[in-house]
């Protein structure tokens, strides 16, 4: 038999009752899952949701009425590392910043070698001489045409960061102007370049200072001083290891010429300045960028190139006698004593330089205490130190020891080293929340010299002792 047809009402109210279930079952659940409980539980209070938090990230103020080391208390606590003896001959001072008191000092009036911490009086000289945009010119002139038919000339003015890397190529120097930049303004000039000579006369006296040695070239530490290289003299740019040239200013003619089609051989480099129609311009990147470089890095050109620059803007000769001139005499200028200050160089790469750690520290103190020196703000300063365990030539320093790791990111410095020497000029917070300036400097060091120099450092920021 075949099964009976149900009729179309029947389908109705199966439908109804089917929907009819399915809504008690949702209600009951609702009912349920709102009150966290079954009908039979009693009710229970509900706490209501916290309040949505807001992130409100802010730099918080140092206060001004964090208490201040006493003199004694931080001579008791800084004892056991000065008398480290791989420290050698130590030096040192330690002032307030925010007051400029002296809290400790260790023959502080004593010249020594300082290292690379001679690049804090360059800097400093720098801030108070020169404007944060000021930029360096490179340019291509063209002599009369009638009597030196296709002869240009590349004149120097001093900016050690020019690069002949293609335009899509990373410069070892952040925003480095660019030999192919010059070569194109050339071929739109009209000229039609056959020779190329380079104008170095920028730059006057030796290419080497007193004290430095001719083998930090091939160690990558120096070129001789010449108003126009390449990527600091780099014969590879973009290693760190690279060494540099010994020709800088050849170089910087001879990548000239290949970018025009011209023989790089015919190349020469001319003593004397040359006249005529500037047909190509390139700048550097402005002062307070090289400036970072050259003190995240320790870099030496760089330096060199800056203590010429200060020179150049009073009227000194761009050489290293009148670097030293202009930076000593800037910061002279500006009160701050540079007695016992004998310095060949603006880099502290020779190790016939002499600073004191009162010298540094003034500088530095001047810059962390807001002062201002002869009409002008060095608190740039500040921010081109490096950070312990952050940044720069401290980057991997204050790393390896409780007290150093507290002392990271709190703690910034200019370094120094060369052989038995180790420096460290910058400012630290302390314990308490007070800022700290200080300058060290140990010569005749010990194989462990430049970790005791840092665990001194490290000390004034666990200090702490008001009392």
């Amino acid at each position: 038999m075949a099964p009976t047809r149900w009729r179309r009402s029947t389908h109705v109210w199966v439908g109804v009752l089917v929907l009819f279930l399915v809504v008690a079952v949702v209600v009951a659940a609702a009912l349920v899952t709102s009150s966290g409980r079954s009908p039979a539980e009693p009710k229970v209070a509900v706490a209501p949701q916290p309040a949505l938090v807001t992130a409100a990230p802010a730099v918080a103020p140092l206060s001004d009425s964090a208490p201040v080391p006493t003199p004694a208390g931080l001579a008791a606590v800084l004892a056991p590392f000065v008398a480290n003896p791989d420290l050698g001959a130590f030096t040192g001072r330690v002032t307030d910043a925010m007051t400029g008191r002296e809290l400790w000092a260790r023959g502080a009036a004593v010249p020594m070698q300082p290292a690379s911490t001679n690049k804090v009086l360059t800097a400093a000289a720098a801030l108070l001489t020169l404007d944060r945009d000021a930029r360096l010119t490179t340019t291509v002139v063209a002599p009369d045409q009638t009597k030196s038919p296709g002869l240009v000339v590349l004149k120097g003015g001093g900016d050690p960061t020019l690069s002949a890397a293609p335009k899509n190529v990373d410069t070892w120097y952040r925003g480095a102007a660019r030999i192919a930049d010059l070569a194109d303004q050339v071929r739109s000039s009209g000229v039609k370049p056959k020779v190329v000579q380079v104008d170095v006369s920028a730059y006057s006296g030796p290419t080497l200072a007193r004290g430095w040695d001719p083998l930090d070239i091939d160690g990558g530490d120096i070129a001789p001083m010449e108003a126009v290289m390449l990527d600091g003299g780099r014969t590879q740019p973009v290693s760190v290891d690279s060494a540099r040239s010994t020709t800088p200013a050849l170089d910087a003619g001879r990548a000239l010429a290949v970018a025009l089609g011209l023989n790089p051989a015919a190349v020469t480099v001319r003593p004397t300045p040359v006249t005529g129609d500037d047909i190509a311009s390139v700048q550097s990147p402005p002062l307070i960028e090289r400036l970072r470089q050259m003190m995240s890095e320790s870099d030496n050109v760089m330096a060199e190139s800056t203590g010429r620059e200060v020179a150049a803007a009073i009227g000194k000769p761009q050489s290293f006698d009148g670097g030293v001139a202009a930076v000593l005499g800037q910061l002279k200028k500006a009160g701050v004593d540079t007695g016992g200050a004998t310095l060949m160089d603006s880099s502290g790469l020779s190790v016939d330089d002499r600073l004191t750690a009162e010298t540094l520290d003034e500088v530095v103190n001047a810059a962390a205490g807001n002062a201002t020196l002869d009409d002008h703000d060095l608190r740039p300063l500040v921010d081109l130190l490096p950070i312990a365990g952050g940044s720069g030539t401290l980057s991997n320093r204050f790393l390896d020891t409780d007290a150093g790791r507290d002392a990271v990111g709190l703690l910034r410095a200019k370094t120094g080293s060369l052989t038995g020497t180790n420096a460290l000029a910058g400012f630290v917070t302390d314990d308490s929340g007070r800022v700290l300036t200080f300058s060290m400097i140990s010569n005749n060091a010990g194989p462990t010299g430049r970790t005791a120099i840092d665990a001194v450092a490290a000390a004034l920021r666990s200090c702490g002792c008001s009392r």
